[in-house]
C-alpha cells in the first residue's frame, strides 16, 4: 500500500504568515488538501485542523509538521 503523506502549520498569531511553511510543503509534493492549517495561541493542543488530521492518520501515513 502506497504511503500518505500530511502536512500540519501552525501559527501562533495572526500577524504570522503561512505562505513560506505552506510552499514547503507543496514543493514536498503534498497535495494542498493534505495539508492542514491551524491558527492561533493556546497552551494546550485542542485544535480543530490537528483533531481532523489525527482522524486521518493510519499505519501507512507519513507526517510533516512545520513550525
Amino acid at each position: 500500500m502506497k504511503n500518505k503523506t500530511f502536512g500540519y502549520i501552525r501559527v501562533s498569531s495572526k500577524d504570522q504568515n503561512i505562505d513560506r511553511q505552506l510552499n514547503e510543503m507543496l514543493e514536498l509534493g503534498i497535495n494542498e488538501r493534505d495539508i492542514f492549517i491551524d491558527k492561533g495561541s493556546g497552551k494546550n493542543f485542542k485544535f480543530p485542523q490537528y483533531t481532523a488530521l489525527k482522524q486521518c492518520l493510519r499505519d501507512n501515513t507519513i507526517n510533516i509538521f512545520e513550525a
